[in-house]
């Protein structure tokens, strides 16, 4: 294991698995769907900073360095210290927002990044909303599918994060947060459709599976 990989995992299971359970109080529901395996898109709404490293928490230590969490290269590159440690904590996928800014496009390195095999931890509104209500998907993932039919795309709803730690602050309060994980889709279509299809995964993400009406189970 690399020493970058090796201080990950340190960081993961000496500072971030302790503050998620004893000061966030994180729960989970659906962790089992993201036992996927090889690459795929964790698709999530996007609140806070505690967005990125909760879903992280989720993967085992010897996992971390396979997940890659895309991220705006202008905000976590824009000292070197951040950057080095964006990298190193976090294994980011930095992306350029800015077309000036862009000497590879953002898709084809996330492109590069999944056919290396990792997995992407993806937030398509790509903003922190302040009042929590969820914003428009942009259309990456789309693309990322038309490159890669039958990816498989893990919808995820973060809820109570943005009151953790909402944009603009630096220092989270205690605030019980949870992860609801749905099962992977792969979505077919038009691009409008495909997001279509994705932005309701993640708003439904996690939800239980409606009661069967009276009379349509099985007789015995």
């Amino acid at each position: 294991m690399r020493a970058r990989h090796l201080l990950q995992a340190l960081f993961f299971a000496v500072v971030v698995a302790p503050f998620m359970a004893l000061f966030i109080g994180l729960r989970v529901r659906g962790r089992e769907h993201l036992g996927v395996g090889g690459r795929f898109v964790i698709v999530a709404n996007h609140s806070s900073h505690l967005d990125t490293l909760s879903l992280l928490s989720l993967f085992p230590l010897s996992q971390l360095w396979r997940v890659r969490p895309v991220a705006a290269a202008d905000y976590f590159e824009r000292t070197p210290l951040m950057s080095w440690f964006s990298r190193t904590f976090f294994n980011i996928l930095p992306i350029a927002r800015l077309k000036a800014q862009r000497t590879v496009n953002p898709i084809d390195a996330m492109l590069d990044a999944l056919r290396a095999g990792d997995a992407l931890i993806l937030f398509p509104e790509g903003t922190r909303h302040l009042d929590g209500v969820m914003g428009p998907f942009k259309p990456g993932v789309a693309h990322l599918l038309e490159a890669m039919p039958g990816l498989p795309i893990v919808p995820a709803l973060l809820v109570n994060m943005g009151r953790s730690l909402p944009k603009g602050e630096f220092l989270p309060v205690p605030f019980v947060c949870e992860i609801r994980i749905g099962a992977p889709i792969s979505p077919t279509g038009t691009r409008d459709e495909v997001m279509r299809q994705i932005e309701h995964a993640v708003r439904h993400a996690g939800a239980p599976a409606p009661a069967p009406e009276p009379g349509t189970g099985d007789a015995t």
